[in-house]
């Protein structure tokens, strides 16, 4: 594998933990909203991830295709928070509100681990880099 294939995968796992870092923000972002009914609640969202190694297998060696991709962002299962509040304009005609079933700890554990492997990441990036320029200060002094 070259240097440059290095570069190649170290991209697309930056890609994907901005991803990751995003649905992580909006999964903040939406925490505190308050609706009438469980349909339209916000839902947490997660995206699924999945290498690319089977792809870059079947093109012989090839390091083109290998990497992280995202395969979908899916949103949770669980049910909304279903929460009796009578007097909130928003409740139901049973005095219900629904919030999401987001939870604010869990969701800034996945921002720090997303964050430090996306600095992991551009380390290596950064490394694979370095290399390449130390091969070509090899060659140019020769």
């Amino acid at each position: 594998m070259s240097l440059y294939g290095v570069l190649d995968i170290a991209g697309s796992a930056m890609a994907a933990q901005s991803i990751r870092l995003n649905a992580t923000a909006s999964n903040l972002a939406n925490a505190d909203s308050i609706t009438s009914n469980a349909a339209d609640t916000y839902r947490a969202r997660r995206p699924v991830f999945a290498t690319a190694l089977l792809e870059a297998e079947k093109s012989m060696g090839s390091v083109q295709g290998m990497g992280v991709q995202v395969k979908e962002v899916v949103e949770s299962a669980l049910d909304p928070i279903r929460e009796y509040m009578p007097h909130h304009p928003l409740a139901d005609r049973d005095g219900y509100i629904f919030r999401p079933n987001v939870n604010p700890v869990e969701e800034m554990a996945d921002m720090v681990s997303a964050s430090r492997s996306y600095q992991t990441v551009v380390q290596v990036a950064d490394n694979a880099k370095q290399m390449l320029l130390q091969t070509l200060k090899l060659g140019s002094s020769s």
